[in-house]
């Protein structure tokens, strides 16, 4: 039995919870949260016997083995690290950090602590985006020379979801000073690893980060709307291939929709998880002149919280694992300096 606790107690946290209650030898025994009366909401709601507000307290538990943390990004960076130095295995929310310097920091200290670390980049459990990744490696496309990725919403222009500028789940989104780093960080972050997960490692970017007119001056009460909402990038991967990819809270007509092109010189491949989760697109062999293309169906994928705790059983971290958050997020902060000083800027390794 594998006993488990979730540090934070949002809506979020509630995904997780419901994912890692479906596993079968798995427990959650825990929730911490900072509002204690959140937090026994939370317990009640899922069945979790012990409820705390002190971190340190439930980490000094030698029953849990793992923690999942779901706390605002912002403190991702202090919970994960006094995770690890208690010794638990942790599957963290995206991003990993709100910089890569602190990334970095946390994935170091992981490997130190021979702990098993995971990021929850979550579409990676689209089946769809794993058989890509297969067919690319396998080949099957050739050289890739040309991707394109977007990760499109509407929330500023519907009400599908709510009321943005009415609900602080929302308002903070956009703004900085309530420890947003704007659509770039919020799901900008899922587009970079969605696209280079198939196709590798970004290493060169161009970024144009635009914050919109949303309010008289920009505010609503307390919030400064000053996050970006809208993120273009141009890239360079490390095997050659450019790309276009974005990320934006202006796509009327997408609630949630993640595309991805990726073309090479012997085919290409789509997809589009509005369309399915679990199907590609392909234009391969004869298929390639007449431009026609097909789709094929792909297997079945674990989630990451399956694999998670495959991780825990079979001692082989899985990735993604806190490196690969790291790696992400140096992409991200070449983004913010690459808008600011309108240049191209190579990713620091």
């Amino acid at each position: 039995m594998i006993r488990l606790a979730i540090i934070g107690a949002g809506s979020m946290a509630g995904e997780h919870a419901k994912h890692f209650g479906r596993i079968e030898g798995v427990e959650i025994v825990a929730v911490c949260d900072m509002d204690l009366a959140k937090a026994r909401d939370f317990a009640g709601r899922y069945g979790i016997a012990d409820v705390y507000d002190d971190l340190e307290a439930m980490l000094a538990r030698e029953d849990i083995q793992a923690v999942s943390n779901v706390t605002p990004d912002g403190v991702h960076k202090l919970t994960s690290l006094a995770a690890i130095a208690a010794g638990k295995h942790i599957l963290c929310e995206k991003p990993l950090a709100t910089n890569a310097q602190d990334a970095r920091e946390m994935a170091q200290a992981a490997q130190a602590a021979n702990v098993i670390n995971m990021v929850n980049f979550s579409y990676r459990d689209a089946p769809a985006i794993q058989h890509a990744r297969a067919l690319i490696t396998a080949g099957a496309i050739g050289q890739v020379r040309h991707v394109d990725a977007s990760y499109r919403q509407s929330w500023l222009v519907s009400h599908a979801w709510g009321r943005w500028d009415q609900d602080s789940q929302w308002l903070w989104r956009l703004s900085e000073a309530h420890g947003s780093k704007g659509v770039l960080g919020d799901v900008g972050v899922h587009i970079v690893d969605f696209a280079s997960f198939p196709v590798g490692d970004i290493t060169r970017v161009n970024c144009e980060l635009t914050c919109f007119e949303k309010a008289p001056d920009n505010r609503i009460g307390d919030y400064q709307l000053d996050a970006n909402d809208t993120a273009l990038m141009r890239v360079t991967f490390a095997n050659g291939a450019k790309g276009t990819l974005q990320a934006t809270r202006w796509a009327t007509g997408h609630h949630n929709s993640l595309t991805l092109s990726v073309h090479g010189d012997k085919g290409a491949i789509r997809v589009d998880l509005d369309t399915s989760r679990d199907e590609v697109q392909v234009c391969l062999d004869d298929d390639v002149h007449p431009a026609r293309w097909s789709t094929v169906k792909a297997p079945p994928t674990a989630s990451i919280y399956q694999r998670f705790v495959e991780s825990m059983r079979s001692g082989v971290n899985d990735q993604p694992d806190f490196a690969r958050g790291a790696a992400i997020q140096a992409v991200l902060d070449a983004c913010v300096v690459s808008s600011q000083e309108d240049r191209s800027l190579a990713i620091a390794g």
